[in-house]
């Protein structure tokens, strides 16, 4: 693939990490979100605004560590990809958990922006995975979980 067409690709991948593509970007889910509603578990399902929030943040946050670490450690699964309480602790906790969102989604997009990173070479850990096949994951995941976010904002008449 040549320079021009890996930078178009580079591109294409930061407009769909971000949202706004085939899904609605979270600057417009998270804001719609009040502190006192994040904890709220409609009726017959089974997770808060609260808990997919920061199972978003930290499912990024995993990949982005897998990406760029070689003595990149898995968090055990499930477990510690969604939280133990369906509302967050206080409101700097959510507060720091959006924030976070941002920050690391901002460091995948300067990993994936990288000339000297090629997106399709093997990393030397894992499995054959690439930043290329990691960047696709972040956005399938985000995109399913940005669209369980505004069905729980909808139930909750918020949106």
């Amino acid at each position: 693939m040549d320079p021009q067409q890996q930078q178009y690709l580079r591109r294409q991948l930061i407009k769909h990490i971000e949202g706004g593509e085939a899904f609605l970007p979270l600057e417009d889910i998270l804001p719609k979100i009040p502190f006192e509603k994040t904890g709220v578990v409609p009726a017959d399902l089974p997770y808060s605004l609260w808990q997919i929030v920061y199972h978003i943040r930290f499912a990024q946050k995993d990949i982005l560590e897998f990406s760029r670490n070689p003595e990149y450690v898995a968090p055990q699964w499930p477990d510690d990809y969604w939280p133990t309480s369906v509302f967050p602790e206080n409101h700097e906790l959510w507060e720091s958990t959006v924030h976070a969102y941002y920050k690391e989604r901002d460091e995948f997009i300067s990993l994936i922006m990288n000339p000297k990173v090629d997106l399709f070479e093997p990393f030397g850990h894992g499995e054959g995975q690439t930043v290329f096949r990691e960047a696709l994951l972040v956005i399938e995941h985000t995109g399913y979980h940005a669209g369980q976010l505004v069905v729980l904002l909808r139930l909750l008449g918020l949106y």
